[in-house]
C-alpha cells in the first residue's frame, strides 16, 4: 500500500530543530548567510531559581542577555522572520532556564493545539532549544514547548540525524497574553552531557533557537541554517558565561509495579487454557552517569504493556516480515548503535546489523505433531535485563555497548495419552553489541567499528537444530566529507560468522535469501556437514549532498552467498553486487518564474539500479522518476514511477531453477491537503502490472480531524486488490520432472485483496493527562486460481493442470493433483491455499504523568483474529462485513495498570 506521508511531514519538525516561523513585526536584519559571524550568546547566572509558569516575571530574566534577530529558513530562506522572538538563559548549580518572548501580530491566530507530550503531527506553534554541550559540533539535545504547554524533546547526532525517541525530565510552561505567547524552560543539568573542567573555566556549549508559526508555515533560527547544504549543529551559535557548574546527578532511578488480568475465549476441550488470568509484576529502570560523559542505562524485568501491538498481516512471500520497534528503551539512545549504512539517496534493501525486536522476539519452537493434542506457550520471550553504555567522550569517541539477557522458555503441552508435559521452545540467551566511532576535522570525517555476539544454550536437542550456537559480526565504516559539506565518501564492510549444529546450519543454507541446493547454481554448493558459515557486506557511496540545486549519488554494495545477520540484525540479502545511482535536481525557494511560482518546494529525482548474482545473472534492472513538492496552498503532491526490466529471479521457485521474469512497472501519487486546516485529507493511489495479467492497484485515504483544540480523529482506510500470475504454491519431488531437475515447481494466479481501517482518537486534558483510542480493523482474502507448474528452467513459462497437462481437483480442502494423467509420473496433493481471514487489533491507553518522569497508565488492549471455515464461500461476500465482524469476534482482553516514579534529581 502506498506510504502515507501526509501525516507525518509535518510532526514537530522539533525533531531537530527545524522549525517554522511567521508574523507580522519583522525581526531585526541578522546575518543571512554563513558569511556572517558566529552568534554568541552570555548565559546569566541567578541565586534564585525562576518559577517555571510562562511568565518570565522574575529580575533575573530582565537582566539577561537578549537573543534576537531569528532568520527564515522556510519558506524564504535567509529572510528576517516575520515575527519577532526574544530568547533568554539563565542558570544555577542545577539547571539551565530558557526564556522566550514570542511576540505576534494576531496573538488570537497562534496555533495552540493541545496533545501529549512528544505527539506528532498536530498544528501547533513552538519553540525550541537545541544544546551542544558535548561542543564538539556533531550532537545536540532539542527541547520544545508548545503555546499550550505541550513538550517534546529528542537527540540530533551526526549534525542532521534525528532521534525523536530520546526523553529527559524537564519542567516547562507556556502562556498566551496580547503580545504573543511565552515559553519557560527549566533543563536540570543532569539531562545534559558535559565535563566538569579541571581548570575551573567557564563551560561553552554550542547552543540555537528555532520558532515555528503554524499558520504561516515559517520556521526560523537565531543562528540560521544554511539551505544549500545538510547543517544543523555544525552552524550553532555558541552559548558562553556558564561559571561554576556542579558536577550533575549520577543516579536516576524508575521503579514500576504492574497488575494485569487477561480475559480470553474459552475452550473447554483444552485442559491448559485459563480463560482468567492476573499477574502482577515489578521492574527498575536505571541510569547512572560514568566518567567521560559517558552514562549507564540499564532495565529490569521491563515491562512494554502499553505499547501497541503489531498489526495482523498476510505474508505470502518466503521472507520474513519487518515490524519496527515500538520498546521505549530499546528506542532511546540507538543512534550510537547505527551501523551498515552509507551517505545515499537510493537505499536498494541493505541490511541491518542491530535490530532490537530480536531481543524478546517470539520462541523459535512451535510445538506440533501428533503427539500434541493442546499446547500453550508464551508469545515472547521476557527480557530478564538488559543494559547499555552510551555517550560521547572529551577525545571525541562514540561509545556504545548493550547487552541483553532472557531465559529459556517453555510451553505445556498435552500428549496423545493425555498426560501434560513441557518442552523448551526458546533457549537461554546472551545478546551484545559495541559500536565505536570517531570524529575528525570538525566532524567532517569518521571512523567506526562495530562488533556484536549472539550466544545460546541449546542443551535441548529439538532447539539445536533450529538456532546457531554463536553468531558473531564484524565490521568498519567510515565517512568523509569536503568543500564544506558539499561532497561525502562513505563506506562499510563487516563479516558475519555463524556455528551451530549440522542441521542449523543446513537451514541456514536453504533460507529463502541464500538458496544453496540450487542446482542450477554452479557458485554455490549445499553441505550438510558444515558447522558455520560466514560472508561480508561492502557499500562505498559517493554522494553530492549539499548544493543549490543538484543531489545525487552513487553507491556500489555486495553482499557474498554466506552473510547472515538475522540473529541481532535483520537482512534478506544474499548472492547480490549493486550499483545504484541517483541524481536529483531540487528547489526550496519560492521564486517567480518556473515551477517556483506555483511551489514552495519541488524536486525531480531519476534513478537506475542494476544487480548481479555471484553467477552473474542480472537479478534487477530498474529505473525510476520521482517528483514531489509543497504548493503555495501548502497542498502537497508526490509521484513516482518505476519501470523493471525482464531479469533473472533466483528467488521465485524458492531452491529450483533461475526463471526469467518479464518487465514490470509501478507507479504511485500521494496527495495530503492544507495541514495547516482543521480536516486534513490524504489520498494515496498505487498500481502495478505486466504483460502475463499480473496487475495490483490499492487506494488509501486519510482524514485527520481537530474538532477541538483537545481532540484529534484519524481515520485511514486502506484497501488493495492485485492479481499475481506467479504465485509459489509447493514443489514436489518426481524423478520424471527432468526438465526441471527432478522437481515440479507448483505456482497459481491468486486474486487477492485486503482492507484495513485504522481509527485513532486523542482526547487531552492536560499536556500531563490524555486518553488514547486505537482501533485497527483488518480483513484479507485470497482465491487460487490456475494450479501450474513451470515448464523449463530459465523461462517464465507454465502448464496449468487440468488445461495443458495432467488433471486437477479440490475437494475437501484438498487440492489432487495428477501432472500427467493416465502417465508414470506420481500424482500428489496439497492443502487448498485459500484464506479469508479477519483481525482486531486495538488499544484505550489513559496516561497521567503525575510528575516530571513519573507516570501511570491505564491500558486496555483486544486482541482477535477469525477465519471462515470455509474460504472458497467466503470469499463471495464483501471485504467491509469481515471488517465489521472482526468487532465481533472473541479475542483476548487485557486490562493493566502501570506506575512508575522517577527519582533523581
Amino acid at each position: 500500500m502506498p506510504a502515507r506521508r501526509a501525516m507525518t511531514r509535518h510532526l514537530p519538525l522539533a525533531l531537530a530543530l527545524a522549525l517554522p516561523a511567521p508574523a507580522v513585526h519583522a525581526q531585526t536584519p541578522a546575518r543571512a548567510s554563513a558569511q556572517a559571524p558566529e552568534r554568541v550568546l552570555v548565559a546569566a547566572p541567578t541565586a534564585a531559581a525562576p518559577r517555571i509558569d510562562g511568565r518570565l516575571d522574575e529580575s533575573a530574566w530582565s537582566r539577561a542577555q537578549i537573543a534576537d534577530g531569528f532568520v527564515q529558513a522556510v519558506p524564504t530562506a535567509g529572510a528576517p522572520a516575520t515575527e519577532r522572538s526574544e530568547v533568554r538563559v539563565l542558570y544555577d548549580r542545577t539547571a539551565l532556564y530558557v526564556g522566550y518572548r514570542l511576540y505576534d501580530s494576531r496573538p488570537d491566530s497562534i496555533a495552540r493545539t493541545l496533545a501529549r507530550r512528544d505527539a506528532g503531527g498536530i498544528y501547533t506553534d513552538w519553540a525550541h532549544v537545541a544544546i551542544d554541550s558535548y561542543h564538539d559540533r556533531r550532537t545536540a539535545f532539542r527541547f520544545s514547548l508548545s503555546p499550550r504547554g505541550v513538550q517534546a524533546d529528542g537527540f540530533i547526532f551526526d549534525d542532521t540525524q534525528r532521534d525523536a525517541n530520546w526523553d529527559a525530565v524537564w519542567e516547562g510552561a507556556s502562556s498566551i497574553d496580547s503580545l504573543g505567547w511565552v515559553a519557560e524552560f527549566r533543563i536540570p543539568l543532569s539531562q545534559l552531557r558535559y565535563s566538569v573542567r579541571a581548570d575551573g573555566r567557564a563551560q561553552v556549549w554550542g547552543i540555537n533557537f528555532a520558532r515555528e508559526i503554524a499558520r504561516k508555515g515559517e520556521r526560523s533560527y537565531w543562528s540560521p541554517t544554511p539551505p544549500d547544504r545538510p547543517a544543523i549543529v555544525s552552524v550553532m551559535g555558541t552559548l558562553t558565561g556558564l561559571d561554576s557548574l556542579a558536577e550533575p546527578g549520577k543516579l536516576e532511578l524508575v521503579p514500576y509495579v504492574r497488575v494485569q488480568s487477561t480475559q480470553s475465549p474459552a475452550q473447554p476441550a483444552n485442559p491448559l487454557h485459563d480463560p482468567s488470568d492476573g499477574e502482577a509484576a515489578v521492574g527498575l529502570d536505571l541510569r547512572y552517569r560514568l566518567p567521560r560523559n559517558l552514562t549507564l542505562s540499564a532495565t529490569f524485568n521491563p515491562d512494554f504493556g502499553q505499547v501497541e501491538a503489531d498489526p495482523a498481516v498476510v505474508n505470502l512471500s518466503a521472507f520474513e516480515v519487518f515490524f519496527p520497534e515500538r520498546r521505549p528503551f530499546f528506542l532511546e539512545g540507538t543512534d550510537v548503535f547505527r551501523f551498515g549504512g552509507t551517505v545515499t539517496f537510493n537505499d536498494d534493501d541493505r541490511p541491518t546489523f542491530f535490530y532490537t525486536r530480536r531481543l524478546g522476539r517470539a520462541p523459535a519452537l512451535r510445538l506440533a505433531g501428533s503427539d500434541v493434542r493442546w499446547a500453550e506457550a508464551p508469545t515472547q520471550t521476557p527480557i530478564l535485563a538488559a543494559a547499555k553504555v552510551s555517550g560521547k567522550t572529551p577525545g571525541g569517541w562514540s561509545v556504545g555497548v548493550l547487552g541483553a539477557a532472557t531465559r529459556e522458555q517453555e510451553a505445556r503441552y498435552v500428549n496423545a495419552a493425555g498426560d501434560v508435559r513441557r518442552a523448551p521452545v526458546e533457549p537461554t540467551s546472551g545478546y551484545g553489541i559495541a559500536r565505536l566511532r570517531r570524529d575528525l576535522r570538525g566532524g567532517n570525517t569518521a571512523i567506526g567499528a562495530v562488533g556484536t555476539l549472539v550466544a545460546r544454550d541449546l542443551d535441548a536437542p529439538a532447539l539445536a537444530p533450529l538456532l546457531p550456537e554463536r553468531a558473531a559480526v564484524a565490521g568498519l565504516d567510515f565517512q568523509h566529507a569536503w568543500d564544506d559539506r558539499t561532497w561525502t565518501l562513505s563506506g562499510v564492510t563487516a563479516g558475519t560468522r555463524v556455528e551451530g549444529s549440522t542441521a542449523a546450519m543446513t537451514r541456514l543454507q536453504r533460507a529463502p535469501y541464500r538458496l544453496f541446493q540450487r542446482a542450477d547454481a554452479d557458485h554455490l554448493a549445499l553441505d550438510t556437514t558444515r558447522t558455520s558459515l560466514a560472508g561480508r557486506f561492502t557499500a562505498l557511496t559517493l554522494a553530492r549532498t549539499g548544493g543549490r540545486h543538484w543531489l545525487g549519488s552513487t553507491t556500489f554494495e555486495e553482499t557474498t552467498p554466506g552473510f547472515e545477520t538475522n540473529d541481532l540484525g535483520f537482512g534478506q540479502r544474499a548472492d547480490r553486487r549493486t550499483l545504484s545511482n541517483v541524481v536529483t535536481y531540487r528547489e526550496n525557494r519560492i521564486g517567480t518564474q518556473g515551477l517556483a511560482r506555483l511551489f514552495r518546494d519541488h524536486s525531480v529525482s531519476a534513478y537506475y539500479t542494476h544487480a548481479y548474482n555471484f553467477a552473474g545473472d542480472r537479478v534487477t534492472s530498474r529505473a525510476a522518476l520521482g517528483a514531489g513538492g509543497t504548493l503555495r496552498s501548502f497542498w502537497r503532491v508526490d509521484a513516482f514511477f518505476s519501470q523493471s526490466l525482464a531479469v533473472a529471479d533466483d528467488r521465485l521457485t524458492r531452491g529450483g531453477p533461475l526463471v526469467h521474469v518479464p518487465a514490470r512497472w509501478s507507479t504511485t501519487l500521494d496527495v495530503t491537503s492544507d495541514s495547516r486546516r482543521p480536516a486534513v485529507l490524504g489520498l494515496s493511489l498505487a498500481a502495478d502490472g505486466d504483460s502475463t495479467g499480473r496487475r495490483g492497484r490499492g487506494v488509501g485515504l486519510s482524514l485527520d480531524m481537530r474538532p477541538s483544540a483537545a481532540v484529534r480523529l484519524r481515520v485511514t482506510p486502506d484497501y488493495a486488490r492485485r492479481t499475481d500470475t506467479d504465485q509459489y504454491v509447493t514443489a514436489v519431488g518426481d524423478p520424471l520432472a527432468t526438465t526441471t531437475l527432478g522437481r515440479r515447481y507448483v505456482f497459481a494466479d491468486i486474486a487477492r485483496e485486503e482492507l484495513a481501517m485504522e481509527l485513532r482518537a486523542d482526547w487531552t486534558f492536560s499536556p500531563a493527562l490524555s486518553l488514547q483510542l486505537f482501533a485497527r480493523p483488518f480483513a484479507a482474502r485470497g482465491r487460487y486460481r490456475a494450479f501450474k507448474e513451470l515448464e523449463r528452467p530459465a523461462t517464465f513459462g507454465f502448464a496449468t493442470y487440468g488445461a495443458d497437462r495432467g488433471t486437477l481437483a479440490r475437494t475437501g480442502g484438498t487440492v489432487r493433483v495428477d501432472p500427467d494423467a493416465a502417465g508414470p509420473a506420481p500424482a500428489f496433493s496439497f492443502a487448498e491455499p485459500e484464506y479469508a481471514v479477519r483481525a482486531l487489533r486495538g488499544n484505550a491507553v489513559a496516561r497521567w504523568e503525575f510528575r516530571p518522569g513519573s507516570a501511570l497508565f491505564v491500558v486496555w488492549q483486544r486482541q482477535g483474529d477469525g477465519a471462515l471455515d470455509d474460504p472458497l464461500a467466503g470469499s463471495r461476500a464483501g471485504l467491509g462485513s469481515d471488517v465489521a465482524r472482526a468487532f465481533r469476534d472473541q479475542g483476548r482482553d487485557v486490562l493493566l495498570v502501570k506506575v512508575s516514579r522517577w527519582l533523581g534529581r
